[in-house]
């Protein structure tokens, strides 16, 4: 009753009261690491990605990770589009795709 009370006082001076349960919530939902573009690759992008990274060719990938080049092509596009690294002319893709690789965490 008297946080109630507390609440209408506080709430009738003109300021304002918030629940400790939305304050917790608000808190641990910023603390918590926002989601990255990196973080959604599959496991096999990340594998095709640090290839790329280490400057293999679609062909050197292909042979190292046992799949044909227009499987190494088509992972290397989705992992175009899942980084949003969208073709521009002054850029090239794969080099800001191996920055982006180097710049994550490796264990």
């Amino acid at each position: 009753m008297d946080q109630l009370a507390n609440a209408i006082r506080e709430v009738a001076a003109g300021g304002s009261v918030i629940d400790p349960k939305v304050v917790e919530t608000l808190v641990e939902a910023r603390s918590r690491r926002p989601r990255s573009t990196f973080d959604s690759l599959t496991a096999r992008e990340r594998e095709v990605l640090a290839r790329v990274a280490e400057g293999k060719n679609n062909a050197g990938i292909a042979a190292v990770l046992s799949l044909t080049e227009r499987a190494v092509e088509k992972h290397i596009n989705s992992i175009f589009s899942k980084l949003e690294l969208s073709e521009e002319r002054d850029v090239h893709r794969r080099v800001k795709a191996a920055l982006v690789y180097l710049s994550q965490p490796h264990p």
